[in-house]
């Protein structure tokens, strides 16, 4: 799954430019010709270590599984364990 994502935004950001340019010509047929992974609608967030794609922290990168895991083991500096 993340090298689909990884293929995925290298179309996104190989067709951007084109989108761009039709969308404000106001040509919507040209655009629906383009290949559907081209638009970034359809990235989506994963755990940068798990592929998870669920529970996305975005500041950090990870899920909250992986998140919470790290600053059980202190890696997170500034986390400190509450109720959970």
């Amino acid at each position: 799954m993340k090298a689909r994502e990884v293929k995925r935004a290298k179309t996104v950001a190989k067709y951007a430019e084109k989108r761009k340019a039709l969308k404000e010509a106001g040509d919507y047929e040209a655009l629906q010709k383009l290949p559907k992974n081209a638009s970034p609608i359809r990235m989506h967030n994963r755990c940068k270590l798990t592929g998870r794609p669920k529970g996305y922290i975005r500041d950090f990168g990870i899920s909250r599984v992986t998140f919470r895991e790290m600053a059980n083991q202190g890696l997170i500096p500034g986390v400190r364990k509450a109720s959970w």
